[in-house]
């Protein structure tokens, strides 16, 4: 399996409460029901307080390489990355693990 994960950063003056951010949000939301090689998604806007802390992320996992390549390719995935290229920037890890289908 391959864990997919990415932890976003707000640009300056770019807050959660942005319409944008909201709806970048939500489009990330709905990439757990419309992305089939999804083996385990989850995202969230990180709790703590610290200057290296990044403020959203991104915790998904695939069967393999060519699964996670349909997944990067898929419109949806493209769709709300590109929201978000417009007000943050990233940082991605992919790496192979072994464990059950949705660890």
């Amino acid at each position: 399996m391959i864990r997919h994960l990415v932890l976003f950063k707000l640009n300056e003056g770019v807050s959660r409460d942005d319409e944008r951010v909201q709806a970048g949000v939500r489009a990330f939301e709905a990439l757990k029901d419309e992305i089939p090689e999804l083996t385990f998604w989850e995202c969230a806007w990180n709790i703590t307080d610290r200057p290296i802390a990044h403020d959203f992320a991104i915790n998904s996992a695939v069967a393999d390489a060519d699964a996670l390549k349909r997944y990067l390719e898929h419109p949806a995935h493209q769709a709300a990355a590109g929201q978000w290229r417009a007000f943050a920037t990233w940082v991605i890890a992919d790496y192979e693990f072994q464990g059950p289908a949705g660890a």
